[in-house]
């Protein structure tokens, strides 16, 4: 089946129906019962699910609002993305990634870090 490559493809765009049913050559109803048994999901939560772990992947990442990932990710209103965000990771987006990168010991989390300047240690690095 084509279409979760081609949602992949297409993750940052609004998913049409009738695009996938096009591109996979089925029926609304066939595209529906082929997606869910392969993925475990519709094509709209298979979407959904796409653009809120790239958006994590952003927030992770860099310094960017979850206003910005937002719109980055093809939301066109940031406050549904924070919404979904919520639903999907347990915490709206900008502590969700504030709690990644202090568990994993980023120092971006530091607030003051610039990834683009040359940091080194004490011992001489």
């Amino acid at each position: 089946m084509l279409a979760p490559g081609w949602i992949r493809d297409n993750q940052n765009t609004q998913l049409r129906i009738e695009d996938l049913c096009d591109v996979s050559g089925m029926s609304r109803a066939s595209l529906h019962r082929h997606f869910l048994a392969m993925t475990g999901l519709s094509p709209l939560q298979y979407h959904k699910q796409l653009r809120l772990q790239e958006a994590r992947q952003l927030l992770l990442s860099g310094d960017h609002s979850a206003s910005d990932v937002a719109f980055a990710v093809g939301y066109e209103s940031a406050s549904q993305f924070s919404r979904e965000y919520l639903r999907q990771f347990g915490a709206p987006p900008a502590r969700d990634a504030r709690e990644i990168r202090r568990a994993i010991g980023n120092p971006s989390a530091t607030p003051g870090w610039n990834a683009d300047f040359p940091h080194t240690d004490v011992a001489g690095g």
